[in-house]
């Protein structure tokens, strides 16, 4: 069996054993389930830290050792951890980026936009103004990150003439 502790050249090199398949984007490694007796499997997109998804694995016939890996588990573990992925990159998206449309004094609508940036040690924030029949651009100021959006602060922030919030 092969130990995945070390990276080596051989990591990237497609692999097909019982407890390990790996492809070029993938790999899938089962493992024993500490919580239980059973078997886990985890899968890991090359070049990640930690496996996107870990779910139990199903018990050989023998019913101590796990079923073999094969090509047709392979493919489905591969589209849920893909897709596991794409929903947390979309609610992270959804979390950093927001917007809000108002309707101003003079019945024009505007959206308002806020846009985050995490970071560790300087995570900014954008506030964007869109003229929304065109898309045009009205402002764009920088604020905090903390900064609330909501309908009631897009409108104030227009109403003050895009000056920046404090």
């Amino acid at each position: 069996m092969t130990d995945l502790t070390e990276p080596n050249d051989s990591d990237s090199l497609p692999l097909q054993e019982d407890r390990l398949w790996r492809d070029d984007r993938w790999t899938a490694r089962i493992i024993k389930n500490e919580e239980d007796d059973g078997w886990a499997v985890e899968m890991t997109r090359h070049g990640d830290p930690e496996p996107a998804l870990v779910g139990p694995w199903t018990m050989g016939r023998d019913k101590k050792n796990p079923k073999p890996l094969d090509g047709p588990a392979f493919s489905t573990l591969v589209k849920t951890a893909a897709e596991v992925i794409r929903r947390h990159e979309q609610q992270l998206h959804a979390t950093l980026n927001r917007s809000v449309t108002v309707t101003t004094r003079d019945d024009r609508r505007v959206r308002v936009a806020l846009a985050i940036v995490p970071d560790e040690d300087n995570p900014s924030a954008t506030l964007s103004a869109y003229d929304d029949a065109d898309d045009s651009e009205l402002a764009s100021v920088n604020v905090s990150p903390a900064f609330r959006l909501t309908a009631s602060s897009a409108s104030a922030w227009i109403e003050s003439g895009y000056a920046r919030p404090r």
